[in-house]
């Protein structure tokens, strides 16, 4: 790929350092994305294709080990397995470099960087691999890195494997209906995969959490100028993700004005960007998902009928959990075996007990649920064995309560209603662990991203 046409994402808590790589960037590249905090990176790569990323290796002051770099590095090739990575150190020796190319990484280099050299080594990374069979071909997924891999044994997920093996190759818009944690963009990526454009890019955007002002910018793109922070122009997800894959999250929860402007470019097949008026033909597969009673909205006029029909070619609904109970103990011994890799450890055995409590548990954030349980246990579990202790939940009233309110929030006629129980929901967690939202976030099954989005979206 030519340096020209990269987008490239930076990753580093200094802000000098951030500073010097946009300045040097800007002009050398399509577009460059910075960002301090490396606990919104998976966000971002959801959000948008990059095709390499440059990585600090140490966020924390006083530690200079490069484990968090080489954390990090781990979850980008899980989530983004063509991207290339390059790690960048102040602390850096042969060592290290030698550690990072064996755990994935495409370079790595030192602060300070000369210009020419960071430059160069850039533009060697976005090339094809000696024996790739072309430039942007996809690596397969390999061990524990397979982020798309769609785990279960159960007769739901057999049909939903069998559904996805017949429509993946073809041009048919895809909407994904289940409540949350079932693995929506899971199976997204997956019928992106095994599509006839997985060498194309996969761009994702929550379409619920973008404001009324922002829903065009961030779909169309804008131009320079065009309003007052449009300091530079700016390609939308549409156009990133043309000739390949475009998958809109949430669609059920976006506004009627919002719809009738996707439903334009749907039908168009083009976009205009804000502050333009000269139309961009996009070629995209549309992949959409939500939670919500589509069809209730659609009955009550809170969402678009014609809107409908351009998403749901084919629809595929995700089985809840607890419908497929049998699939628990192979999803948590996945969820140890990555976790225990994550975090360097021996992966650890469930007790019959502990398993039977896991099958039990009705689990009414799905697998995102039990993937941070799982976590949890590996984490603070007291030995090579993970007993029914290890995976404490809230008092079974209090769980038979979520189970009840979940699928209610899948099957609600009223949309009112529906976002009230969300909103309860929400709260109570919150009270539950007297304001701690990262534990609140990991008891709904919600990063902490997520759980920001709603809290401002029911105003809490």
């Amino acid at each position: 790929m030519n340096l020209k046409h990269a987008r490239i994402l930076v990753v580093d808590d200094e802000p000098d350092v951030l500073f010097a790589l946009k300045l040097l960037l800007k002009t050398e590249v399509r577009e460059v994305v910075m960002e301090r905090n490396p606990e919104l990176l998976l966000s971002l790569l959801r959000q948008q294709h990059f095709d390499a990323v440059l990585l600090d290796m140490n966020y924390r002051s006083g530690q200079a080990t490069g484990n968090e770099g080489f954390y990090w590095l781990s979850r980008i090739l899980e989530h983004a397995p063509t991207t290339a990575v390059i790690l960048i150190t102040a602390y850096g020796d042969v060592r290290s470099a030698v550690r990072a190319l064996k755990a994935g990484a495409t370079d790595f280099l030192l602060k300070p960087w000369h210009n020419d050299q960071l430059l160069q080594t850039l533009a060697a990374a976005l090339q094809p691999k000696p024996g790739s069979k072309s430039e942007g071909s996809p690596k397969k997924p390999a061990g524990l890195a397979a982020a798309t891999m769609l785990l279960g044994e159960s007769a739901a997920m057999e049909e939903v494997r069998a559904i996805i093996e017949k429509v993946a190759p073809t041009e048919a818009n895809v909407l994904l209906l289940g409540e949350n944690g079932t693995g929506k963009e899971l199976v997204a990526k997956s019928l992106h995969e095994q599509s006839r454009r997985a060498a194309r890019p996969f761009v994702a955007a929550d379409v619920a959490a973008l404001s009324e002002g922002l829903f065009e910018s961030e779909l169309f793109g804008h131009t320079k100028g065009a309003f007052t922070d449009a300091q530079n122009s700016r390609v939308g997800r549409f156009e990133a993700a043309s000739g390949g894959t475009l998958f809109l999250d949430e669609i059920g929860n976006i506004a009627l004005p919002q719809q009738a402007k996707l439903l334009t470019a749907l039908q168009n097949r083009q976009v205009v960007p804000v502050g333009s008026n000269t139309p961009v033909p996009v070629d995209i597969r549309l992949l959409s998902a939500t939670n919500a009673p589509l069809h209730a909205l659609v009955a009550r006029g809170a969402f678009r009928q014609d809107l409908m029909y351009r998403l749901n070619t084919v629809e595929i609904t995700l089985p809840p959990l607890r419908e497929r109970a049998d699939d628990v103990p192979l999803l948590a011994q996945h969820f140890a075996q990555v976790y225990a890799a994550c975090n360097r450890q021996p992966v650890p055995e469930f007790s019959a007990a502990a398993l039977r409590k896991l099958r039990e548990h009705p689990w009414p954030g799905n697998v995102r649920e039990l993937q941070h349980a799982v976590e949890r246990a590996v984490i603070l579990g007291a030995g090579p064995v993970l007993h029914p202790a290890d995976s404490p939940f809230r008092n079974s009233e209090s769980a038979a309560a979520s189970a009840t309110a979940a699928p209610a929030i899948a099957s609600a006629e009223n949309p009112l209603q529906l976002l009230e129980v969300e909103k309860n929901t929400i709260q109570q967690a919150i009270a539950r662990h007297q304001g701690n939202l990262t534990k609140a976030a990991k008891e709904l099954g919600l990063t902490r991203t997520a759980l920001y989005r709603r809290l401002d979206k029911h105003d809490i």
